[in-house]
Formats: structure tokens, C-alpha cells, sequence
């Protein structure tokens, strides 16, 4: 039973971004809204970029090179890989551990034997080196966070406070302890990228048997990225996503695409060409025709992006991560008309 924690896991929030998890309920009673019980100096820090940290050793996240604006949305990986849906990282020092855990033994609602083993785990009564103060500045005390979303397995990370010197790795065997590339995975998470809503040429309407050119604001579909960061271990990370296609979709299977397969590859920074009068003839690089008209209702034309992801961090490393995908549906209206001049 790890200490301070109950088989109620009741959740701890205290950013916007990551929080601790599983504090005994005892502990959690006097905590104010944001989650902050007072006996530790952690807090949520928002800078004017909308960067949302963790003191003391909670992932930050840098969003200034990520996308933005109300149709922007994350990314969904391209396989069964998903990022990180909890992790460690530095949580107190020794000094912060003991503010924290000596309330909730005093309270004596986790048992005077639990409360015993845990006094004697952490050398809670040698009052010059209980909890590791005479570590102190070598090292923190790590906890588990979660993402705010809470993807399944949030709750997996259910380990005891661990000590880990300064300068050491954490143990081998602790699954999503930060490292550069668990921070990159974090990362991911926090990507945003534009909507993938594409323009058509003829607006409003489309016809029966007439291409219909579809492209992409390529000022809008530029890398984006996202940095994450633990200031105490001076380590970072960059996730980058770069878009590399479209796919269209035309809501119906009685319509045909350009190109036959419907994926649209980037092309000098744009996906598709914008028509240009004159080429009423002519094949776009990137489009649907469609074969019947849509009635009284519209097709459903869904157009998804493709985005590449890499990443850089500490130490020189780095490496790609699986591919994500965003997309958005648009209703067409195709009216029953075989000629027209434009």
C-alpha cells in the first residue's frame, strides 16, 4: 500500500496541464480548489504565452510554436500508441515531503500501524536525516502526475514516493519516469493543430459531374510544436509536427477523388492548388467529382491531415513518433446540373 494513499484514489488537481495523484483521503479534506493542501510550496504558475508549469519539478510546457484558435485540435496517433497517460518527475524535497506527511500521520486516520511503517520508511523521527534532509539540494522526492484528461490508465501510476539523487536516472523499473523522450510524448499531447476544413472551388455549391478543386490555406498548415521541460533536472524536449497530406473523403461512393487514392501530398508548403480561371478543364491535383446530386441534403466531405512528429531533446537525443492525424467534416451541397461556364 503506497504511503498517504487509499484504495479510494481520490485525485489530487493541481494544474491545468499535470497533477498528483493518490493522496490519502485524510489529506485531501483540507484542501482548497485548486488542490493545494498548504503543506507544500507546489502551486500552478501561467505565464502570458499560456505556458502552465509545476514548481518544483512537474513538467512545463512551452505552447508559444503550437497551434491556436478555436478550430484548433490534438492529434490522434496513426497506431495504438498513445501518449503517456501518467508519469513521475520530482515532487518535494525532503523538507516539503515531511510538511506533507506529518499532518496526515498526526491525523491518525490511515492507523496508528500504517502510520508507524510509514515513520519508520522515511526516518520520520531522526529529526537531521529523516526523509533524506541530509540530501537536501541532492536530490528529490518523486511523485506521480496524470494528465488532466484522464486517458485510460491514469490511474497506473500508483508507486510510493521515491528518492532519486541529483544527477542519477530513475530507477529502471519505474514505467514513464521523465526522460527526454517521455517528455516528448507529453509533448505530443499537447500539439494543436489547425482545422483541416478545406476551400472548394465552385463555393457554396458544386455540380454534378464538374471537378471540384479543394486546397488548404497553406499559410495555416506550417510545423508546429511543443516543448516540455523539467527545470530541477535541466532536461527538455521539442515535439514537432509537420503536415504531409490530406485525404479527402466524399461523403458518398458515388464521387471520385484527385488523385485516385484521395490523399493529397504537400506540395512547396500547400496541399492542392487554388482554381484559377481557365482551367475549367483541366484535372486539379486535388479535389472530388461527384456523380449524383446530394437532393435536398448535403455530403459529408471529410478532409484529414497528416502530420509528421519528431523530436530533440537533452543530450542530443531524438527521433520521430508516430504519425498523427486531424480531421474535420464539411456538408457539400452537389446540385443536379451537367454543364456550366465558369
Amino acid at each position: 500500500m503506497p504511503a498517504v494513499r487509499t484504495s479510494a484514489r481520490i485525485l489530487t488537481v493541481l494544474t491545468l496541464v499535470c497533477v498528483p495523484v493518490f493522496a490519502a483521503q485524510s489529506a485531501h479534506a483540507d484542501r482548497d480548489k485548486h488542490g493545494n493542501n498548504g503543506q507544500t510550496e507546489q502551486r500552478a504558475d501561467t505565464g502570458p504565452d499560456g505556458t502552465v508549469g509545476v514548481t518544483v519539478g512537474g513538467v512545463v510546457f512551452d505552447h508559444s510554436k503550437n497551434g491556436s484558435g478555436d478550430s484548433a485540435g490534438a492529434l490522434t496517433s496513426s497506431t495504438s500508441w498513445t501518449p503517456p497517460p501518467c508519469w513521475y518527475a520530482p515532487e518535494y524535497t525532503p523538507e516539503q515531503l515531511q510538511k506533507y506527511l506529518e499532518p496526515i500521520w498526526e491525523a491518525g486516520s490511515t492507523g496508528y500501524e500504517w502510520d508507524a511503517t510509514q515513520r519508520e520508511k522515511y526516518n520520520a523521527n531522526d529529526e537531521k536525516k529523516g526523509f533524506n534532509k541530509d540530501k537536501t539540494g541532492k536530490g528529490y522526492w518523486w511523485g506521480s502526475y496524470v494528465n488532466e484528461s484522464y486517458p485510460p490508465g491514469w490511474d497506473s501510476c500508483n508507486k510510493d514516493y521515491f528518492w532519486v539523487d541529483a544527477g542519477d536516472p530513475p530507477p529502471a523499473d519505474i514505467e514513464n519516469a521523465v526522460t527526454p523522450e517521455v517528455l516528448a510524448e507529453l509533448a505530443y499531447a499537447e500539439i494543436r493543430v489547425p482545422s483541416t476544413a478545406v476551400t472548394l472551388a465552385p463555393a457554396g455549391a458544386t455540380k454534378v459531374n464538374l471537378p471540384t478543386w479543394a486546397w488548404l490555406d497553406g499559410a495555416e498548415f506550417k510545423p508546429v510544436s511543443v516543448t516540455a521541460s523539467v527545470e530541477v533536472l535541466n532536461i527538455s524536449a521539442t515535439a514537432t509536427a509537420e503536415p504531409v497530406s490530406l485525404e479527402i473523403k466524399p461523403g458518398t461512393p458515388d464521387a471520385e477523388t484527385y488523385p485516385a487514392s484521395g490523399v493529397c501530398e504537400i506540395n512547396d508548403g500547400r496541399i492542392g492548388e487554388p482554381y484559377a480561371k481557365g482551367k475549367a478543364d483541366a484535372t486539379p491535383p486535388c479535389g472530388v467529382k461527384y456523380l449524383r446530386s446530394s437532393g435536398d441534403g448535403t455530403f459529408p466531405l471529410q478532409a484529414t491531415v497528416t502530420w509528421e512528429i519528431h523530436w530533440t531533446g537533452s543530450g542530443g537525443a531524438g527521433g520521430d513518433l508516430p504519425d498523427g492525424a486531424f480531421g474535420a467534416t464539411q456538408n457539400v451541397v452537389v446540385q443536379e446540373i451537367q454543364a456550366v461556364n465558369r
